[in-house]
């Protein structure tokens, strides 16, 4: 008989955020997949948790998985944690509840905290729509393309930027999106928790002299939305054009809204009953 896979979510920097359900599926599970076991140990060990260990990130997932997945069909309970927040998010356990969805395994997950929904929280910033956008690449032109397709999205973005990117990545912000509203947050929950609320033209002149230090969430207000040029009739007629053009009225509202800052259900609402 099978075993299962838990997804369990991990202080993002206060152990005190464990959850009393995380601790205790880890000392359950026949082993934990960590994204890198000196870090887990540490939370396991503040736990006076005593746990296998198996080595599980980018650079070794496909080896690492299969014998991973091999476990879980021969009966054992698996843990996947990464070093911090929720594993599968900016994480290879996405790879990991990929393969055993695949495989017919049940996978459950017990919740955690967020960074990326954690700086949202405290950014000053819309949250009634956003989305997660991850690392942005290391390469300039990918970068400018990646900023370029969300130029226009009115939603509030969210993205994971190390400290040796920040700069390069707040001047493409600027010279792409233009000058707009940011939260920079770093030490999440930790003793020297920091929000930075400003602009990105301040971002980029702070951070040219003051070198950054530490990961950093970024939360990027959306593109201005212009009420003079869409109504929500303007938008259901721009829907009927996209079904004009062959798409499915859900997926003709879904690109409306994009294009017009209003919500999706609203446009398909109205779609369906005109």
């Amino acid at each position: 008989m099978a075993g299962r896979l838990y997804v369990v979510g991990t202080p993002i920097g206060n152990l005190g955020d464990f959850s009393p359900r995380g601790e205790e599926v880890l000392r359950q599970a026949d082993f934990i997949a960590a994204e890198d076991t000196r870090v887990t140990l540490k939370l396991l060990n503040h736990f006076q948790i005593k746990k296998p260990l198996v080595s599980y990130y980018e650079h070794n997932l496909r080896e690492r998985g299969e014998m991973i997945l091999a476990r879980i069909l021969g009966g054992e309970t698996c843990a996947v944690v990464s070093d911090a927040g929720m594993p599968c998010i900016s994480d290879p356990g996405e790879d990991l509840v990929r393969l055993c969805a695949e495989n017919g395994i049940e996978v459950n997950v017990v919740p955690g905290p967020s960074a990326a929904v954690s700086a949202l929280c405290v950014s000053g910033l819309s949250t009634s729509r956003f989305s997660f956008e991850g690392f942005l690449s290391t390469n300039k032109v990918s970068r400018s393309e990646h900023l370029a397709q969300i130029k226009n999205a009115s939603n509030t973005l969210i993205f994971y930027e190390a400290p040796h990117k920040l700069l390069a990545t707040l001047t493409d912000m600027l010279r792409v999106l233009g000058n707009r509203k940011i939260a920079l947050c770093k030490e999440l929950t930790k003793l020297h928790e920091q929000v930075m609320r400003t602009t990105l033209e301040q971002a980029v002149m702070y951070y040219t002299e003051n070198p950054p230090k530490g990961e950093f969430v970024l939360v990027v207000e959306g593109a201005p939305r212009n009420e003079e040029e869409f109504t929500l009739e303007s938008a259901v007629q721009l829907a009927r054009d996209f079904m004009e053009n062959g798409q499915r009225p859900s997926e003709a509202a879904k690109q409306a809204a994009a294009v017009s800052g209003f919500k999706k259900a609203d446009i398909y609402k109205q779609l369906i009953e005109k």
